[in-house]
Formats: structure tokens, C-alpha cells, sequence
């Protein structure tokens, strides 16, 4: 029979046909240059006469927005629904709050905007700001992590958009507590878990990095649990003051209880897994030696 978006399975996934065009952010803000940041799509079939070079540019209507990641309206967890289709690219933009929705179904090779999400919904409606991972949902809808709220504190909450609509619908989690700062997500409902993890606060990193804002907690150092069906924070895990935990991820198998984080400033990677009493810890597993650089505001770089 047929099938909607995606894979079966991750195996599946890697058994698939390979891909001839990518979707690039290409960001201008803080370059001294006033031009809004555009999506680049890049041809990498090698048997295109295009093959490396970007073929289409799709400009922002704004300037200043900040794209950072991508994802899509739908997943491999709709994969069973023949309704479903992987046709628009979701961006949020990383500082100026917005989050676009990018038609690529009409052409894939000169996508085109869809829509348009405003800041003031993304602060009015969920009382957060800073939108950075999209992942898709088997709910249908789309979840968006954030770092902060509308004035640049920290705030690790989550925005839910109608797949469909792409109106916000609201926050995803429940509850009074919410982390202090937010970045990246995964989750596994078979184990019925999200963990996010911490970049810093926005008001503070807005601007580029700033080593005189290490040692005041303005950076983060926890992997955040999450109960997957009551949307409730659950369980801090410390792995280091300023240690920044970024891009977080599960194993492929959606049965496994263990993954790994990487950490930008302590260079560290972490192996997270469930304990036998069912709650969650981490260790480190690889610790890479800072370099001695010139020309930086440091003598070392993590």
C-alpha cells in the first residue's frame, strides 16, 4: 500500500535513495552587510551538469532575522498516513523571534514562502522568544525549542504550531517549572522522554560570544528531562558549569535508552542513558584538548 513521508525506520532511511538537493541557511546578520538571510538550495546530484553550486536563492522579507535551523511539517512518525506530505520547511529565526514556512513541494528547486509566523505571536501567545530546533511531531504538529522569553531571559520552552495552519497553537510543556535556558531537543516515546539541552541566556550571547560572561551562569550546563506524555520537566543533569551542552541525540534505534551530547566550551561529549530506577545520568566518554590559537580573545580554544 502506499505510505506518507519518511522511513520506517532509521535503517530504512539509510538504504534509501540518495539526496540531490539540500536546503542551506545562509545568514547575513552581524556581517556589517544590510541584506536579509536567504535559504540556498545546492544541487549535490553528482550527474548534474549544477552538480556543488547553488542553484536557487529564496531572500527573507526581513532583515536581521538570524536563521539557524530547519526542519520539517512532517516526519517518519507520520509515516503510516499516505495523507501526509514532507512539502514545507519550517525556519525559525534564531533572533528576531519570526519563524517562516517555506513552500518546497511546488518546486523543490525554487522554493518559495509560505508564510509568515510573527514575533508578537510566538511572545504573546507562549510568552517565549528566541525559536531555535523543529522537529516534527506524530501528533502532526510542529515543536519548536526557544532559549529565552520575549525580553532575553533564559527560558528552555516550546512552541507548538498546527501542521496544517502553521498558527501557534501554544507551549507544548505544562507545569510552572521550565528550565532556565534552552537549544536542542530529542525525544523517544518509548521511553517516554524528551531531554533538552543549553546554549545560554539570548541577552547576553545576542551579540557573539563574550568570555567575560563565563562564571556568572549565563551559559548552560544541563541536560533537562522531560516527561513525554504529561509534557512535564522532570530531572536536571549537571554536566558542568559553562559546558554549554548543544546538539543532543538518541541512538537510530528507537528502542534505545542512551545517546549523546556535545558540549562547545568544555569540548566534551557526553554518552545520557536511563538508569536501572528509571531516572536518567550521563557521563563523559570524550574529552577533546583545547588548542593554543593567536588572534583570538583567548589563548586557548575549546
Amino acid at each position: 500500500g502506499s505510505c506518507g513521508p519518511g522511513y520506517a525506520s532509521p535503517l530504512d532511511a539509510m538504504k534509501g535513495p540518495r539526496e540531490e538537493i539540500l536546503y542551506v541557511p545562509c545568514i547575513y546578520r552581524n556581517t556589517g552587510r544590510k541584506i536579509p538571510d536567504f535559504l540556498a538550495t545546492v544541487d549535490v546530484d553528482p550527474t548534474s551538469p549544477c552538480y556543488s553550486q547553488v542553484i536557487h536563492r529564496l531572500p527573507m522579507p526581513n532583515l536581521g532575522d538570524e536563521l539557524h535551523r530547519s526542519g520539517w511539517n512532517v516526519c517518519s512518525s507520520c509515516h503510516g498516513d499516505p495523507t501526509k506530505s514532507r512539502n514545507f520547511l519550517i525556519l525559525p529565526s534564531l533572533i528576531s523571534s519570526r519563524i517562516y514556512v517555506v513552500d518546497v513541494g511546488t518546486d523543490p528547486r525554487a522554493p518559495r514562502l509560505h508564510k509568515v509566523v510573527n514575533p508578537e505571536d510566538v511572545f504573546w501567545k507562549c510568552g517565549l522568544g528566541y525559536p531555535h530546533t523543529s522537529h516534527c511531531l506524530g501528533s502532526g504538529e510542529i515543536m519548536i525549542s526557544t532559549l529565552g522569553d520575549p525580553a532575553g531571559n533564559g527560558k528552555g520552552g516550546f512552541i507548538l504550531l498546527d501542521g496544517k495552519t502553521f498558527e501557534i497553537k501554544g507551549t507544548w510543556e505544562k507545569g510552572d517549572e521550565v528550565p532556565p535556558m534552552g537549544y536542542d531537543f530529542w525525544y523517544q516515546p518509548r521511553h517516554n522522554v524528551l531531554i533538552s539541552t543549553e546554549w545560554g541566556i539570548p541577552k547576553f550571547l545576542g551579540y557573539g560570544f563574550d568570555p567575560n560572561d563565563l562564571g556568572k551562569g549565563r551559559y548552560g550546563r544541563r541536560l533537562n528531562v522531560w516527561d513525554w506524555s504529561t509534557h512535564r520537566y522532570i530531572q536536571a543533569i549537571d554536566v558542568g558549569e559553562d559546558s554549554v551542552p548543544l546538539e543532543i541525540r538518541f541512538l537510530h534505534n528507537p528502542d534505545a535508552s542512551e545517546g549523546f551530547v556535545g558540549c562547545t566550551i568544555s569540548s566534551a561529549i557526553h554518552r545520557f542513558y536511563k538508569t536501572e530506577d528509571g531516572a536518567w545520568a550521563a557521563q563523559k566518554v570524550i574529552q577533546v584538548p583545547s588548542k593554543k590559537v593567536e588572534g583570538w580573545f583567548l589563548p586557548e580554544m575549546p
